[in-house]
Formats: C-alpha cells, structure tokens, sequence
C-alpha cells in the first residue's frame, strides 16, 4: 500500500513537473530557423538552420518540390551553408507551422543563383501568409534597390546579394502558412525562413499620424513590412548583437543627404531603458551612438540632419525613431523639431523631458501617407530656435521604417511602365528588341544627318566661334539665331523670320578684345574671385571700364549658372541691377562682361578690408536700393524672378555708394498663378539660407526675404554671417543677432563704428524689419515691397534725427506705425499715413515724390519706373 502511494505521489509529483516545464518546451519551439531545400542543418550566425525536410522539425511541406545546390558561391563564406541550396518550385508550395497564437516575424532568405538549370534571376513568383499578400509578381533582381539591398562578404569584388523580406503579423489560428505561388509559366524559390515570436508587444494598438489633420491610426491586425532599420551614427549591428530578435541594423550613412551634417558621439556607459517593459524594441547597442546637428564648419546650424529613404507608394508608412540623451543632464538643454516627408511631426521635442532622464532608452512612433505619385519619405531634425535651449542641435539613435498593410496585403506590384520579362515571353521580348534597335539605328541616323546639316549651315553663316561644349549661348530659348554684326562691332540677333530677338543684349566681343581689355588677365587686375572663376577690371576700346567674370577654362562647371545669368540679365533692366555688357565665347572660353562697380562689394565696406567705414545713412540707402532691384525681381515680370544667393557680397556699389544687386547664376523664374512655389534642389549661401526653403525644398519669394533680413543684421554688426572662431552661440549671426533683437537690444552688438552716429528710433524699427524677414514660415515674413517701405521710413527717421541735432525743427515724418504685422497691406499703411497728416517724403531720380501720393506696392512707388525699359540692341 505505502509502495503503491507511493507510487501515486511520485507519479503526481512527475506530472506537475511536467505541466510546468510543456510551456517553456512548447515556447522554444515556437522559433523556428528553415534551412531550405535540404534535409541537413546548418550552423550560421550562432543559430542552428534545419532542413525544411529534416525530420521532426515540425515544417509541413504541401510539395515535395525541386530541392537545388549549388558548387558556385562567392558570397561571404559566413552563410555559404545556408544559400547554396534552396527550395525550387514550379507549382503552388505551402510550408505550414504549428504555432501558438500571437504576433510573429517572418523572414525570407533569397540568394539568386543557377540551380540545376534553373536560374533565379528569371523567376517570378508571389508570397501570401495566413491571407496577407506579402509580394506578387515577384522577381528578386528586379526588386533590388537602395531599400533591401544588403551586399554578402567584404572584399570590393563582391558580386553577389542576398535579399532579406521581413513580416510583422499576427496568427491567431494555431497556424502559419507561408504559401509560394509561382507566375504562370515561371518558378520561385527559397533559400530560408525564419520564424520568431515577437511576445513584447512592440507596437501600440494606434499610433499619432503626421501632417495638418493629425489624428491616429490603428495597427490593430495590420501586417508590417520591415523597409528599414538603420543604426544612426554607428556601425552596422549583426543579429548575433540583437539576440531577442535576430534584427539586423544598418548604418545610416549612405541614406542621408549629407553624412557630415550630424556629428557623431558615444556614450557606453550607464544607458538602460526608460520603460523596463520594452527591453526588445532595440538593442541597448543602437542607443550607444547618435548622431547631433553640431558640425557647424559643415552646415549652418538652423539645417537639419536628413535622411532619404525610398519606398513602395500609395500605403502608410509607421515611423520609428530611437532616441537617447547622452549629453545633457537636465531638461530643456536640447530642444528640436521632427519631421516626416516634411510634415510636422512633433515641435519642442525635449529627450530628456520623454525619457524621464539622460542615458534613458525612449522611442516614438509616427504614422505617415505616402501619395501614389511619391516613392520617397524624408526623415528630417532640426534645431528649433523659438526656444531657449542651450542645445541648438537635434538627436538621433536609431530609425526603423514599416510600411502598413492595406486591405489584407503589403505587396507592391508596379504599372506597365516597369513589364516583368518572362519565360513565356522571350521570343516576344526578342522581336522588339530587334525592332527598338532598328528604330533606334534609324533615329541616330536622322540625328547625325541633321548635326552635318546643322555644322554646314553654321560654317556658311560664319556664326560659330569655337564655342566650348555644351555651352551655347544663342539657344537658350531654344530657338536658333542669325547674328549679324554691325560697323560698331556690337552684335544684334535675329529669330529667322527676320525679327529682333530678346534673347541677347549686349555686344559678343572677341577674345582679342577681352585680352586687351584686361592685359591678357593679368592677376594685377583681379578685384574678386567667384565659385565660377575670377573677375577681371578692364577697359574697353571706347574706354569704358568693366568687370569682366572669366569661367575656369579647364572646367565645365557652372555652365547652366552662366546661362542663367545671360537669360536673365538679358530681359532685366534696372538701376539697382548690375547690367550686362555682353560676353565671349570663343575657344572654349566663357566671358561675361558687366558694368564696373567702382566701390566694390557691400561686404567690403563693412568689415575684412581697410575701407571706410559707412555711415548709418549710407547704409540705409544701400539697403533701401538692394531691396529696390530685389523688388523689381520679384514683381518685374508675369512670374517674377527668385535671387535665390542674395548676400552682401552679391550687392556691389557705383561711384556713389549706389546699390546693386548682381550675380543672377542661380536665380529661378517665381510660381505660376495656380502655385505657391518653385520645387527645386537648394542652392544658396551657408548662413543667408531660408531653413524653410532647406527643409522643403519649396522655393518662393519670401526665400530671398529671409536672405535679406540676414543682410540687414550683418549691416548692423558688420561681422561674418558665420564665423566658427567665435563662442558657440555667436557663431551663427542670425541666430545671435535675433536674441538680442527679442531682448530689444540690438545696440548692444551694433558696430562700434557707428557710436553715437544714428538715430536710436530708426535703428529700432530696422531692427523689427529684419526680425520680420527672418520669420520661421514664409507666409509671416513681409514681402520686399513691405521691406522697401519701412527701410524708407527708417531714413525719414534717421533724417529727422540729424536734422534736429543740426538745430533744423522743420520736419515732416510720419507718425510710428509700429512692427510689421503678417499680412498688413500697404493700403493699410498709407491710409495711416493720410489718417495723421504726415507724409514721408523721399528722392527718387532728383525729384521729390510723396507717399501718401502713391501706393507703395505700385513698382513706381518703390523706384522701379525702369520696369518698361528694354536691353538696348546695340549693346555699349
């Protein structure tokens, strides 16, 4: 009896025991790491691979398929065992999985070699599990692109690439099923599969969207496909680093626009997570190392940090950014913005403050659209410097990107323009390459006949001049025209109707005539050196002195800002625009010829020479005519002209301290009616740059009033708008200069030069039009007419001021009209004016005119009565 309880209680005693220990058996067998194609295992990565038709490995094969191997891998010899062999199928193939419920990776291994015949670059095939269509019409080297291509060994010779798809889903069946189904007529295979569980509930049930209407998306049974995972400022992490869940993270080098734009740091001390819970959402390795906008010798701190990622359009994308404070030790030291595909996606943004303390782990997530019409989505951080940080730089660890199913399915399948080739389709393929090679010989054919005609034509008309190549002046309205030259040896052209054309003004003078000009370039000469070549001074046969710009023989670059320039200045007349004479281009030369500025830059005069300094009212009346010429560009014409480098070294002085505005290489034509803005890549001056524009890469108006308002605080400081010499928080003249504008207290950095020689109400009010100019949105920002009418006023200010101190009382000025304010109209102000009485008077052209006579944002209002005049054919 005491054996047989005995017995009993032993028996009992075994199976609670074992009750306790089948949950964490059955847990362990949840993972599972398919060797495909074979029957044997394979160590790779510290994992063990099981063939798919090893036994007892719990893989149920629908097929038994083709299983394919290979003698020929060049690849890193790390995962020979696991792609040189692989599961082949020429009809549907399931692979079922006896799981229990609950979310779940999916990894599937592709490494596209000739197997027995059958080459893997040919196939074509669709994945779908448990109904969540994962790719179709899927060929594995069509697919490869900058977003999962990851390159196999480390010597430079590597050929070969493996691809890697990731899946994110839940399975509430007890069951994964991983269906192959290959195109018709073609095959598909498989080289691995991996199944983990992810058990951590790594992603909320709704996520914050991005963009004007905000809101929240639900994840709630919504399939993930991993785009990418990139460790930010570190090394690549392999997935023996990231042991929960094998994850591999790639550097984030090569994704960004400018690598040098975010400075790298470590810190691999003390870092733990901020929410204990979520320990797997990335290893503490990606949160050793970030990257901080702080590199201000490589861009101006007020730029973000950006990466460009590309992806399948039409579906939403899950944003995910890893942070961790690894410098400062309290809160509101790092303050910045973020954006996704340049929406807002958070303001103020304090790591310290979300992660609850420094070397804390923390992440937010972010959900985005991306159009039909876009394949990219651009991560961007920046500095936000409406707050008071001490920390004028933004942090970033680490950056995961999920695309989110639509309509039970993740696979992208692309339009007509991008036709699969086929097995079945081969012959097709073969005749219309034979006739797109014919139609192709027969088009270069044509070209080459209408080139010898073209050069035949020419030489009969005397009219080419060894021009250099690519660079042809006479076609930059893509029409071809006659010159002829007249007995002066100035050059019209004509349209070959026999019409005057407007392309050209000015004279083609001959290389002989620009040598003798400038004394064969004697360096003597040089007054200025651009990023396009040096500028000569020269005198003309007719003794008229010019400023001659010569390209660098020896390179083609800057061809389209010379032809830009030409464009422009060809079509722009006025008197505070530099004009041009006209050019050269003979023997791969290429010359313009501009009026002679006698006084040279603006730059010069304030600081870096031995030149006088300016008096304030002299430098009011050079930034009142540089935003005169910079007015008639904006509303001159239909469309109106963008500077887009307005800068003082770009606004150059005549014999009498006359403004001009020159240097138009990379000035772009304004918006149509129906848009606000010219989409264009960023170009422009480190330190005058419009952030907005930098960030969206919408150029409008406002971009060249933003520059201006740089211009006026550096007139008023007269120092470098960058300067890395200088204390951290002066070393940006913007920025620094806006502080102590806000404190209102400009005259604390003003130029010494200019003690006790201004009026103090005028420097006041030019200091709230420069901080208007400098507004963070476009929209807040004044327009250049705006600008011209408060500048104005400022001198009437600054007039009244040294009239009094000169015992003269007899001043008529209009009353303070207060800070510009977003939106206000000029009738507005003029009505202000005629409310009081008081009128500005101001000289243009000799005469006296009255502003509450004019409306100011008439061009004749701000001087510009030039706007009518046209180039004179003749040239000078």
């Amino acid at each position: 009896m005491m054996k047989v309880q005995g017995t009993g209680v032993f028996g009992i005693l075994l199976l609670l025991i074992m009750c306790m220990v089948a949950p964490s058996v059955e847990a362990q067998t949840t993972s599972f790491f398919i060797n495909c194609g074979t029957n044997s295992s394979a160590n790779v990565d510290g994992r063990r691979w099981v063939g798919d038709t090893a036994p007892r490995n719990n893989v149920t094969l629908s097929a038994p398929g083709i299983e394919a191997s290979t003698t020929m891998f060049n690849g890193d010899p790390v995962y020979e065992p696991l792609y040189k062999t692989a599961r082949i199928f020429t009809d549907t193939l399931n692979y079922t999985f006896q799981i229990p419920n609950g979310d779940y990776f999916l990894r599937l291994h592709f490494y596209p070699l000739a197997f027995d015949g059958y080459n893997a670059n040919e196939s074509y095939f669709s994945v779908v599990a448990n109904g969540l269509g994962l790719v179709s019409e899927f060929n594995v080297p069509g697919e490869i692109s900058d977003k999962n291509l990851n390159l196999l060994g480390s010597g430079a010779n590597s050929s070969y690439f493996y691809l890697l798809k990731e899946y994110l889903f839940s399975v509430d069946t007890n069951v994964m099923v991983v269906n192959f189904i290959p195109s018709k007529g073609s095959f598909g295979f498989v080289n691995a599969i991996e199944i983990i569980p992810e058990g951590n509930r790594l992603f909320a049930d709704a996520v914050s969207r991005v963009g004007a209407n905000g809101g929240s998306s639900s994840l709630n049974m919504r399939g993930m496909e991993t785009m990418y995972r990139l460790n930010v400022g570190g090394s690549t992490i392999e997935p023996s680093d990231d042991s929960l869940l094998w994850r591999t993270w790639e550097a984030d080098s090569s994704y960004m626009i400018n690598a040098d734009a975010g400075s790298v740091i470590r810190n691999r001390s003390n870092i733990t997570y901020a929410n204990p819970n979520n320990t797997a959402v990335a290893p503490l390795l990606v949160y050793e190392t970030a990257r901080t906008l702080t590199n201000t010798e490589v861009m101006e701190k007020r730029f973000n940090m950006s990466w460009k990622l590309v992806v399948d359009p039409d579906f939403e994308y899950l944003v995910r950014l890893h942070f961790c404070e690894l410098v400062y030790d309290k809160p509101n030291q790092r303050i910045f913005r973020i954006f996704v595909d340049n929406k807002t996606a958070a303001d103020n943004f304090d790591i310290y403050v979300r992660a609850g303390g420094m070397n804390k782990a923390y992440h937010e997530d972010y959900v985005d659209s991306i159009s039909s019409r876009s394949n990219t989505i651009w991560i961007q951080l920046g500095p936000d410097p409406t707050t008071g940080s001490a920390g004028t730089d933004a942090l970033l660890n680490g950056l995961e990107v999920f695309k989110l199913s639509r309509n039970g399915n993740l696979a992208y399948v692309e339009t007509y323009s991008n036709v699969k080739v086929k097995k079945t389709s081969r012959s097709l393929i073969l005749w219309v390459s034979i006739g797109a090679g014919i139609a192709s010989i027969a088009i270069l054919a044509a070209i080459c006949m209408l080139i010898v005609w073209f050069c035949r034509k020419k030489r009969e008309d005397n009219d080419a001049k060894k021009s250099p190549p690519g660079w042809r002046p006479l076609f930059l309205h893509g029409s071809v025209m006659n010159s002829t030259t007249n007995a002066k040896g100035s050059t019209s052209y004509q349209n070959p109707n026999g019409q005057f054309g407007t392309v050209r003004s000015g004279r083609r003078f001959t290389l002989t005539e620009i040598r003798a000009a400038t004394n064969n370039f004697d360096e003597s000469l040089v007054i200025g050196v651009g990023g396009f070549g040096k500028v000569y001074k020269g005198e003309m046969d007719d003794s008229t002195l010019a400023a001659i710009k010569r390209s660098n023989p020896q390179s083609q670059q800057g061809l389209k800002e010379f032809e830009t320039e030409i464009e422009m200045l060809s079509k722009l007349r006025h008197r505070h625009l530099v004009s041009l004479i006209g050019f050269c281009d003979e023997q791969n030369e290429m010359i313009l010829v501009y009026e002679y500025m006698a006084n040279g830059t603006l730059r010069s005069h304030l600081f870096g020479s031995d030149l006088p300094s300016l008096s304030w009212k002299q430098r009011l009346e050079i930034c009142i005519g540089a935003a005169r010429g910079l007015h008639y560009l904006h509303t001159g014409s239909e469309r109106g002209i963008i500077h887009r480098d307005v800068k003082t070294t770009n606004i150059l002085l005549d014999e009498n301290f006359d403004a001009k505005m020159a240097d138009f290489g990379l000035s772009k034509t304004g918006p149509s009616l129906e848009h606000t803005h010219v989409s264009t890549a960023v170009k422009g001056s480190f330190g005058y740059l419009d952030p907005e524009y930098f960030r969206r890469q919408q150029l409008t108006e406002k971009s060249d009033v933003y520059s201006f308002g740089v211009v006026l605080f550096e007139v008023v400081c007269a120092r470098a708008v960058i300067n890395p010499t200088l204390p951290k928080d002066q070393i940006n003249l913007a920025e620094w200069a806006m502080r102590w504008q806000r404190k209102k207290s400009l005259k604390s950095i003003l130029d010494p030069q200019l003690k006790g020689n201004y009026s103090p109400e005028s420097l006041v009010k030019f200091g709230d039009i420069a901080e208007k100019c400098l507004a963070d949105e476009g929209k807040s920002r004044p327009t250049m007419g705006e600008v011209l009418w408060h500048l104005e006023y400022v001198l009437q200010l600054h007039e009244a001021w040294l009239r009094s101190n000169a015992g003269d009382s007899s001043v008529s000025i209009v009353e303070d009209l207060g800070p510009i304010h977003e939106g206000e109209s000029e009738e507005v102000l003029d009505a202000a004016n005629s409310d009081t009485g008081t009128e500005i008077k101001t000289k243009e052209d000799g005469e006296s005119v009255s502003r509450t006579d004019r409306d100011p944002m008439d061009p004749m209002a701000v001087g510009v009565d030039e706007f009518s005049q046209m180039v004179n054919q003749q040239g000078r």
